[in-house]
């Protein structure tokens, strides 16, 4: 282990208040030693653990060390033992996307906040406008955070175009020198573009700069924009231990599953049931999408009772699959042509009177949005 990494074990230590004994020290290089490519997630996974227990001085023991680690080791363990159970234990979690937490942007605050309330399935004639407004939000609280866009409180050194600090078009009247200035592009006549922002309009046009993912999480933590939960660094470090273990998982996506042509397309659905069935370790989970019927379901469509049959007749057709029943999830998300309350993204899950009858075989079943977003997680 290299003398950076006994440096950095021992700067995070004393970070949170914490003395080191050798032998304590040893036992942590020993443990990071695992996780080669999270050394940093490692170490704050022990430290995490280390806070929970009953403390009697600031000075760690190599004891009390080797007590956290085997705990943490233990749950590791228990799937080293059968590499199949981080594939067949896997919870999965599916995200409607009528569920997905929606934030916005203060900039006056300068922090996001979460919309109060639910959002209706059919929008306002506001909702098109205000979609625009708060992209231009979200992307001006990255911008403003950039070196070259934010103003300093000191006599910093500045770029070779002098001040870069972000201005409203409206403030422009008036005033002399370069502007930076950001908005969105619209046509607002033909054969002419404009750069719009909140309170006008100007003409050039240029590109604002790049932020990385990880500086956007680090700025952003605690929000959960993904709608799935926030996760612990225990919880991220044990998933990326599971992704890179789980070689022979799969998802499996089929999409256009026309219910009512039994003939060709449910003829070679059980084909590939029967074959995923056969196989050593079967795929993790089962996307099917639709359209599930060859004819749109729209207002001049009057055989409902029948669609519902045919999804029972799907039911009964995994049920026949054991191994792919006990073991594997299967998602149903709707088509353009599917039975809904519009043709519009993001579309409803199907009707439960379509649904009842599939269930019955597969109690286990998700029906979701289309689109949805669904994340692996371990029980």
């Amino acid at each position: 282990m290299s003398a950076h990494t006994r440096k950095k074990i021992q700067k995070k230590l004393k970070i949170r208040g914490y003395g080191l004994k050798i032998e304590a020290l040893e036992e942590i290089l020993s443990f990071v030693d695992r996780f080669p490519d999270a050394e940093d997630e490692a170490v704050d996974l022990l430290l995490d653990q280390l806070e929970h227990e009953s403390l009697k001085s600031s000075i760690i023991d190599g004891e009390l060390v080797h007590r956290v680690i085997s705990l943490l080791l233990e749950a590791e363990g228990a799937t080293e033992e059968d590499p199949s159970l981080a594939s067949n234990h896997s919870g999965l979690r599916v995200i409607d996307a009528f569920l997905v937490p929606k934030f916005l942007y203060d900039p006056i605050k300068k922090q996001f906040y979460q919309h109060p309330g639910s959002l209706p399935i059919h929008g306002e004639a506001s909702a098109k406008a205000a979609l625009y407004r708060d992209r231009l939000l979200l992307l001006f609280q990255r911008v403003s955070r950039d070196q070259h866009f934010s103003k300093s409180s000191f006599d910093a050194e500045t770029s070779e175009f002098g001040s870069c600090e972000i201005s409203t078009i409206q403030s422009l009247v008036g005033q002399r020198g370069r502007k930076w200035v950001m908005g969105v592009i619209s046509q607002l006549e033909d054969g002419h573009f404009y750069l719009e922002d909140l309170t006008a309009s100007v003409i050039t046009c240029g590109f604002p700069p790049l932020e990385n993912r990880d500086k956007s999480l680090k700025l952003l933590v605690g929000h959960d924009f993904f709608g799935g939960g926030t996760l612990t660094k225990e919880e991220t470090l044990r998933l990326a231990d599971l992704e890179k273990r789980a070689m022979n998982d799969m998802f499996v996506i089929l999409s256009d599953i026309w219910l009512d042509n039994e003939e060709k397309i449910m003829g070679k659905l059980e084909l590939v049931l029967n074959g995923f069935e056969s196989q050593e370790v079967v795929p993790s989970l089962f996307v099917f999408m639709g359209n599930f019927c060859s004819k749109p379901c729209n207002l001049s469509f009057h055989s409902f009772s029948s669609l519902r049959q045919q999804f029972g007749k799907l039911g009964q057709k995994i049920a026949d699959h054991p191994r792919l029943k006990e073991h594997s999830r299967f998602l149903f998300i709707p088509g353009p042509d599917d039975a809904g309350p519009s043709t519009v993204l993001p579309r409803c899950a199907l009707p439960k009177y379509l649904t009842e009858e599939l269930q019955k075989y597969i109690p286990n079943a998700i029906f979701s949005s289309n689109p949805c977003r669904f994340r692996s997680l371990n029980d």
